[in-house]
């Protein structure tokens, strides 16, 4: 992987050639049409890894997934308006005054939903952009249309509280108010899953509840119709019961729909472990298939509720996991439609936590990645204790297949859920599957993020980035989401990881309660170009640490690995670019200056501006902080009244590599919005999620709230 930061900058004639090729799939060659982006659940389930042969790259030529993923990964984000700001201690988040629960959210806005409302844990708000590489306002003109996200609430729906609702006029480069209600409606029920979107964006689907009964639900929505406090009865929606293969009701909340674009079919399982079909969902009124097999009762176990299933095009099989802890695939068409593959038991947690999440599909690798709470092992702790795990398996496994497994963690009989990971920019880019998978690990105690190495598409190590909480804290994470931002970092690329932790959490901005959270998440690459103050996470086999360093010199990194040095404020000669080891990962505070302190070389503090800086000649400091800190990375700061104590030196190690926003109860799924040229509109790069408790929303206290929040604010 070559250049700087392979994959991102490969725009102009190349976008182009890629988005005509995508108006040549659609059949529209002679006659360009818009083509939207969604982004839901769904896409962060479906993944492709880079097409290694002629055959995969055909294959995947038709798939409409494959492109939209191709566009959210190639096309430049825009930096929202607050990222051209100095890094000082307020934009990194860490060091803001605690606020006490409750508090009102810092983040670009956030927009009520009534008293608890929220998408709930592990699930998603869906994002849908009418332009692929640009952003648009509330007054987008036709053709074009107004970005939009949908959340729902969670709360039941009624004439003065809206079951989903819809923002548009998203950004703050927008004419205010930003946001505006786009619409909202009361569909009856109470939906507990994560909506989807039709392919063009004006129809979405979901399951909802209304006394104990699950249904599937397709709105079409129409602009300007409702209010959160008044919303609209819906004029074209079509609720069909989920029922099990003999007629009784059934009920879910814990499998949202997967649709497949190609076939306009859809799939959900119930609480009871029937899997249901559905076709046509958009293009058409939508109809459950009920004749031979379906629906399907995929399991039969003490706990059968399904997870999310998901749909594989190349095998034909739909995979959905249970809450007993297996995985699934179930044949979806043809004469062996309904055949049921069962997989060992990978997870042995309870029932709450056993592989809630769904499965990840790899529809290039034709893998299936399964997140487990509890492995049923011995194998952590000292031989003492289960391990919270990651799993994949061959599309095509059978009763007999032993996964491939790697631990994240210690896990326990009462482990907290273990959800999705999120891959990185270097596995995504390389042709052998090469890269990181990160995951919010060690269900049984104290949360820690992860960072599971893949080598030519196998497991390869797993190691600790840092906890989150409190050894004694064990509480639950969110799913995590990755993220490469190609001008974050004074117009250089920056990646991160971005996930939410539901109480307890270490930094100052949301400690002792929950939070958002984002981390470096970039790696080292090979015959790279980096610039002064890009930050980078490393891993150090000698001693199995992860640490940040960062760029003091500019230039363009060597062929190999270079030897990582262990000790903070050390500088590696890396090619022609020299990197300082910030030191290892964390999430806690750290220190802040202290006058007349003997400090000792290799000691970190946190300078006034919000940089980490680190002893790199040992002394004592002066009787008053110094006003003239170092802003470069790499720069020095005399601090002292030499000779007699000696003065102390820090180098200046970049900024903390950790942000946090308080999110009072944690995180749902956290969606990354656009992809879009530089410089197209204020604001438009942003993440979107609700905590899950009440916060102190615009003009409704005590509220559930929907937020947008920048990535630099998290950065």
């Amino acid at each position: 992987m070559e250049g700087n930061i392979s994959r991102v900058v490969r725009l102009g004639a190349g976008l182009l050639g890629v988005v005509t090729l995508g108006w040549i799939l659609t059949g529209q060659a002679a006659q360009p049409i818009l083509e939207g982006l969604p982004t839901d659940w769904t896409h962060r389930h479906v993944i492709f890894s880079q097409p290694a042969t002629a055959e995969e790259t055909a294959r995947m030529a038709g798939d409409p997934r494959y492109w939209q993923q191709w566009y959210r990964q190639n096309a430049v984000r825009v930096l929202s308006s607050d990222a051209a700001a100095s890094p000082d201690a307020t934009s990194w988040g860490i060091r803001r005054t605690a606020r006490r629960a409750g508090s009102q959210i810092h983040a670009d806005w956030s927009q009520a939903l009534g008293a608890g409302g929220t998408l709930g844990a592990g699930n998603f708000a869906a994002k849908y952009s009418f332009g692929i590489t640009t952003a648009n306002c509330g007054n987008a003109i036709a053709p074009a249309a107004p970005d939009f996200v949908v959340f729902s609430t969670g709360l039941t729906g009624a004439a003065n509280q809206a079951s989903v609702i819809a923002f548009d006029n998203l950004y703050s480069g927008c004419t205010p108010p930003v946001p505006s209600t786009y619409w909202a409606y009361n569909t009856g029920g109470q939906i507990l899953t994560s909506p989807v979107f039709s392919r063009d964006g004006s129809q979405i689907a979901f399951v909802q509840t209304s006394g104990g009964v699950a249904s599937l639900v397709v709105l079409k929505w129409a602009a300007s119709t409702g209010t959160l406090g008044s919303p609209a009865t819906p004029a074209v929606m079509t609720t069909i019961a989920l029922k099990s293969g003999t007629g009784t009701a059934t009920a879910d909340t814990t499998s949202s729909v997967f649709n497949d674009y190609v076939s306009d079919t859809a799939w959900v399982g119930d609480g009871s472990g029937w899997l249901h079909k559905f076709h046509p969902v958009f293009t058409a009124a939508p109809v459950e298939i009920r004749t031979a097999p379906w629906p399907v009762q995929v399991s039969t176990t003490a706990h059968p509720a399904l997870s999310s299933p998901v749909f594989d095009g190349v095998s034909e099989n739909v995979f959905v996991e249970d809450q007993g802890g297996y995985l699934y695939s179930v044949v979806a068409s043809g004469v062996s439609a309904g055949t049921i593959t069962k997989s060992v038991q990978v997870d042995f947690g309870p029932s709450t936590a056993a592989l809630v999440s769904g499965p990840i599909l790899d529809k290039i690798a034709e893998e299936v990645y399964a997140f487990s709470s509890n492995d049923g092992s011995t194998n952590c702790a000292a031989g003492t204790a289960p391990c919270s795990a990651v799993y994949k398996f061959p599309a095509t496994f059978t009763a007999a297949t032993i996964p491939a497994e790697i631990t994240v963690g210690t896990s326990s009989a009462t482990a907290n859920p273990l959800y999705d990971g999120a891959f990185d920019n270097e596995f995504y880019s390389s042709p052998t599957r090469t890269g990181n998978l990160y995951v919010c690990g060690n269900t049984g105690l104290n949360p820690r993020l992860y960072q599971v190495q893949m080598l030519a598409g196998a497991f390869h190590l797993s190691g600790e980035v840092a906890p989150l909480t409190p050894a004694a804290d064990h509480v639950a994470c969110s799913p995590v989401s990755d993220i490469l931002n190609p001008t974050a970092s004074a117009g250089a690329p920056e990646e991160r990881v971005f996930f939410g932790v539901t109480n307890f959490a270490h930094p100052t901005a949301c400690t002792p309660h929950g939070c958002a959270q984002s981390f470096v998440s970039m790696p080292w690459l090979s015959k790279t170009t980096y610039t002064v103050g890009q930050e980078i996470l490393i891993y150090r086999p000698a001693n199995g640490a992860l640490d940040v360093n960062v760029a003091i010199v500019a230039g363009t990194s060597g062929t190999n690995v270079p030897a990582w040095p262990n000790a903070a404020g050390t500088a590696t000669v890396d090619g022609s670019v020299s990197w300082l080891n910030q030191g290892v990962a964390q999430f806690t505070v750290m220190a802040a200056w202290a006058a007349g302190h003997a400090y000792a070389l290799h000691t970190r503090i946190l300078d006034s501006n919000g940089n980490v800086e680190v002893v790199t000649i040992a002394g004592t400091s002066g009787g008053t902080a110094p006003t003239n800190w170092a802003t470069t990375a790499g720069g020095t700061t005399v601090d002292g009244t030499p000779p007699s104590p000696p003065a102390v030196t820090w180098t200046n190690a970049g900024p903390l590599p950790s942000a946090a926003l308080l999110a009072t109860g944690g995180t749902s799924g956290i969606i990354i919005d656009n992809t879009v040229s530089t410089g197209t509109l204020a604001g438009a790069s942003e993440l979107y999620f609700t905590p899950l408790a009440n916060e102190n929303c615009p003009i409704a206290p005590a509220s559930g709230c929907a937020v947008q929040a920048s990535q630099s604010a998290l950065k």
